[in-house]
């Protein structure tokens, strides 16, 4: 392969286009030129394999929007960088990182460039993002929707409220959506410890207030669902229905011991076992958004929060405490999901009279970072809605 031809893959690889269209017009005004990046830039140092083409479109977005003054160029780079998979939200807290470097007027004309391409491509606005003070710490609440039934989101252990985001959009057609980070936890990190499923249920309630609902339909995944449980045990007039995902209503005898993992070997050390409950083979082996948002959050955790957020989950007590529940009730597990099984969840389902039981094909532990089209479809099915 000669390096003109080099060039010419290495450039449809970054961008997603093809060279002759996206500089027909370099083309057209000069051929040495046209020659010139293709050879010189595509076929040399952007054809090799020490950055990931990820990573190559991360740091040409941030250089050319540094420089300034070509936003023809950065809106392709902007493109080129969700070709490769980069979030739209990681788009954005570029633009944010920009600004400590290269200052807010060029940051800011970054991000009204990346606003253009990700309405260019159908992308939805991000949600609004709320700072809510609760009895003793603040944490940070997501919201999708604006009218419509109350929907609450509570996340996995280990994560924060973004786990939720592939599944948003979806939910908050006639809803109102909210995903909040759970006290130990991203904007919640630090907050006072140790603390019980009693106090985290209390959080929820006071997330809750903080929007004036008085109901909702209340939503949890793993230890969010432990959560959700403890919640609809303790204010069960809150509730208007309630779906446990991935989740158990009895603690396993492994939670302490992965308390005293991430204090004595700390974060590094929980960063394998971890993603090979959460995530499948393949999953982990192509590596996507999901897998890396996760493996990022583990990495960063504070131990005295992931051993305390153990610690309280170990102490969950709702076994055979929903049976009077009277609303709707989901109970949802991936069939790949070794953590909390098939077995495990099916067992939380007959706990619970007239709970519906589903299992999500081909899907493990962690199923909104996964299968977000599956869990969006189940629980659209199941939540009400304000069409």
């Amino acid at each position: 392969m000669d390096r003109d031809e080099r060039g010419r893959r290495a450039y449809e690889g970054l961008m997603g286009v093809r060279a002759e269209e996206a500089f027909d017009d370099v083309r057209r005004i000069s051929s040495q030129m046209y020659e010139t990046v293709l050879d010189g830039a595509f076929g040399g140092p952007l054809a090799r394999a020490e950055l990931s083409r990820r990573d190559r479109e991360i740091a040409s977005t941030a250089i050319v929007a540094s420089l300034g003054g070509a936003d023809r160029r950065l809106a392709s780079h902007v493109r080129a960088a969700l070709h490769q998979g980069v979030a739209p939200h990681e788009l954005l807290a570029l633009a944010e990182h920009i600004s400590v470097y290269a200052g807010f007027p060029r940051a800011l004309n970054a991000l009204d460039v990346v606003h253009e391409v990700l309405q260019e491509a159908g992308v939805p606005n991000q949600p609004a993002l709320h700072r809510v003070k609760l009895a003793d710490h603040e944490t940070v609440v997501a919201q999708k929707g604006d009218h419509g039934p109350a929907v609450i989101l509570s996340h996995s252990l280990g994560v924060d409220w973004r786990m939720w985001e592939p599944v948003m959009e979806r939910l908050s057609q006639g809803r109102r959506v909210f995903a909040y980070d759970f006290r130990g936890h991203g904007a919640a990190a630090g907050a006072p410890r140790p603390f019980s499923m009693d106090d985290l249920a209390r959080d929820m309630g006071g997330v809750l207030d903080a929007f004036g609902v008085d109901r909702a339909h209340v939503v949890g995944l793993s230890m969010g669902g432990g959560i959700a449980q403890t919640f609809a045990v303790r204010s069960p007039e809150r509730v208007e229905s309630l779906a446990l995902l991935a989740t158990t209503d009895h603690p396993f005898a492994s939670f302490e011991g992965r308390a005293r993992s991430g204090e004595v070997d700390g974060m590094e050390a929980q960063i394998v076992p971890t993603l090979t409950r959460w995530f499948t083979a393949p999953a982990l082996a192509t590596n996507g958004w999901g897998v890396q948002y996760a493996r990022e959050l583990i990495r960063r955790f504070d131990p005295a929060d992931w051993a305390a957020a153990w610690r309280a989950f170990r102490d969950v007590d709702v076994q055979g405490k929903l049976a009077a529940l009277d609303a709707p009730t989901l109970v949802m597990v991936g069939e790949e999901d070794y953590s909390t099984t098939p077995e495990i969840m099916s067992g939380v389902a007959e706990r619970i009279p007239g709970s519906t039981y589903r299992v999500l094909p081909e899907t493990p532990h962690m199923q909104t970072l996964e299968k977000p089209d599956l869990v969006a479809d189940a629980l659209d099915r199941f939540l009400p809605a304000d069409r």
